[in-house]
């Protein structure tokens, strides 16, 4: 049940307003992609996609082992990861996902998450995880946000659409879906909302949590 869901995170952004790869950022002595896996890996999830684009050759220099993660899983976290290479991302975030996607079994749930969405405390996480319905979208405050979950019944035909056709997005997808095949958990975590797109998003990121520490 809940562990038929995989995790995909998305990691093909160009980052210009950053500077960097969002997922090479430093975090606590290791990299942000690394953390949001280890975030990941306190859930009940056992498998993660991570989808590359722009960037990938510096991915692949810096983390070593995702090399060998594009032709097989690799043991990390107790979790099992595959890296996938969108080679083309200036067609857009939804190239990437459909290029992952490809690589999922048809018969899984899947787990979506930005790479600039800082993944939630594992206790709420796994609420989202184990919920069952097409759609399953955490709710801070009356706004929707990530980690989205998507049924196979859902995420299946997304690869069908043209992703050079600017109306192919997962958000306009979502939006045709009857209410009653959309599940929103309310959650605590106001991270489901941030975007982390520039220095000073980062900076004022890692100050509160370290506060918090």
């Amino acid at each position: 049940m809940g562990n038929n869901a995989v995790f995909v995170l998305l990691a093909g952004g160009k980052s210009e307003r950053m500077g960097i790869a969002k997922g090479l950022l430093e975090y606590q002595n290791t990299y942000w992609i690394l953390e949001q896996i280890n975030r990941i890996s306190a859930s009940t999830v056992t498998e993660v996609y991570i989808g590359l684009g722009f960037h990938y050759e510096e991915y692949l220099n810096k983390i070593p082992w995702f090399t060998k993660a594009q032709s097989l899983f690799i043991n990390y976290k107790n979790l099992k990861v595959r890296v996938v290479v969108n080679q083309n991302p200036e067609l857009g975030s939804f190239s990437t996902l459909q290029t992952v996607l490809q690589q999922i079994p048809k018969n899984k749930s899947v787990l979506i998450n930005p790479i600039d969405i800082p993944i939630l405390n594992a206790n709420e996480l796994q609420n989202i995880i184990e919920e069952q319905n097409l759609i399953v979208l955490p709710n801070f405050k009356g706004k929707n946000g990530h980690p989205i979950k998507l049924h196979s019944e859902f995420w299946e035909p997304l690869l069908l659409l043209n992703p050079t056709n600017e109306n192919s997005r997962l958000d306009l997808e979502i939006k045709k879906i009857i209410p009653s095949k959309i599940t929103t958990i309310t959650v605590t975590d106001s991270c489901i909302l941030k975007n982390l797109n520039t220095p000073n998003d980062w900076i004022e990121f890692t100050n509160s949590n370290h506060k918090r520490a």
